[in-house]
This record gives structure tokens, C-alpha cells and sequence, in this order.
């Protein structure tokens, strides 16, 4: 059985992170392993929050794993705290071998905007981070604030030269695949655009109203297991 180590936050309350990717990934087939970096008792998007940093425990778990025969076919991270970053490319050296297939959520910004809590400084580790991914599963505002591109006027329509130059810059960062996700190109769909040696396909499916909280989540953990 493939085996896959997952980093990201335990939220309690709101069906993302952890919660999210252990189910999914298990029922694809695969073993999941995961480092919770921290719990909170709800996901950011609610009013408030509780907070237990996990960081200092992450590195001990990974020193107690070098006793047993600990290989992992894929490394999957998802919402990491801003100094959290640096401990995870430690962790992805340390355990990647050359077969394993890192995919990197950034999962830091959306609607134009960083998550409460973010500051630029993230914004730097995470080009760093994802200078060591396979495959990037940002949405616009993550993919522009990585290349640097400025945050586009929706309501005026974006073309597949804008999508072109977007995806193109992210690349140069290091990921040979990029899978942008959530865009409105046309009226009632939504869809996921994917770069991949400089060719760009479009995948889309029929958009239904209202906000969901987790489909970013949802969606990295179906791509790492399918």
C-alpha cells in the first residue's frame, strides 16, 4: 500500500485540513500519516479561534519515526504557520526520497487577500517551499501573490493570455505542474485550469451557488490520491 505523509492543521470545528484529508486519502487507498502542526478548535473563517501551536512537537515526531521502516510515496502540505515553513522543507529533505511526489497547498490567501494572521513574510517562505514541489494546487490570489502578478479585476473577465502569463511565472518558481483551482471563465461553471510543460487544459464543471469551506482541501486530497 502507497503511503502518504500529510503536514497541515487539526480544525476541529468546519470540515477542512486534517479532518478532511485523512478520510479522503485513506478511502482513495491509500495509508496517510500524518504531523498535525497545530489545533485549532474552528478554521480561521469563523469569527474567532483557538490556537495550539504545534511546531515544536513536529521535528521530535519525525526524529521518533527513524527507528521504524518509514518511506513515503507522496508528502502532501497544506495550511502551515508562517516559521512552520522552513521546519517542513527540513522534513520533506530528510524524508523525500527521489521517487516522492511532493504537492504543495499553499492555502494562505484568498478573495485578493492573505489570511488573517499572514503578513509578506509568509508570501517569501512559501516560494521557498514550493521551489521543492512537483505540483501546486493554488487558487488566483495564492497564484498571484507567489509570481508576483497583480490581483486581476475579475468582473472584467480573464483570457487564456492572462491564465498563460500567470501559470508560466509560477513555473519558473520550480513546480512542473501547477493545477489553478476555482475560476469562473464562463458563466455557470467553474473550473481548474492545468500547466504542465507549458501546455494549459481546462477542466470544467457546473458551478453551483453559495461558499463552501474545505473544497480547497477537498480537492488537494482527491488530487494526491487519485
Amino acid at each position: 500500500m502507497k503511503r502518504v505523509l500529510t503536514i497541515q492543521d487539526f480544525s476541529c470545528l468546519g470540515r477542512c485540513s486534517l479532518t478532511v484529508a485523512i478520510p479522503t486519502i485513506s478511502a482513495s487507498g491509500l495509508e496517510c500519516v500524518a504531523i498535525p502542526t497545530a489545533i485549532l478548535s474552528n478554521h480561521t473563517a469563523f469569527k474567532s479561534w483557538t490556537y495550539k501551536d504545534l511546531t515544536e512537537e513536529m521535528l521530535p515526531i519525525v526524529e521518533k519515526w527513524k527507528g521504524y521502516k518509514n518511506a513515503f510515496d507522496y508528502i502532501y502540505t497544506g495550511y502551515l504557520g508562517t516559521e512552520q515553513i522552513s521546519l517542513v522543507i527540513k522534513i520533506v529533505k530528510e524524508l523525500r526520497m527521489p521517487s516522492t511526489s511532493l504537492l504543495v497547498d499553499p492555502a494562505m490567501a484568498d478573495n485578493g487577500s492573505l489570511y488573517p494572521g499572514f503578513q509578506e513574510e509568509h508570501v517569501a517562505k512559501m516560494k521557498e517551499l514550493i521551489s521543492y514541489a512537483d505540483i501546486i494546487v493554488p487558487n488566483l490570489t495564492e497564484a498571484c501573490l507567489l509570481s508576483d502578478v497583480p490581483y486581476p479585476n475579475r468582473e472584467a473577465g480573464l483570457d487564456k493570455e492572462f491564465y498563460s502569463f500567470l501559470l508560466t511565472s509560477l513555473a519558473k518558481l520550480g513546480p512542473s505542474k501547477i493545477v489553478l483551482t476555482g475560476q469562473t471563465i464562463h458563466p455557470n461553471e467553474i473550473s481548474d485550469i492545468v500547466y504542465e510543460g507549458g501546455d494549459i487544459r481546462i477542466y470544467s464543471t457546473e458551478l453551483y451557488p453559495g461558499r463552501f469551506h474545505g473544497t480547497g482541501d477537498l480537492f488537494a486530497s482527491s488530487l494526491t490520491g487519485a
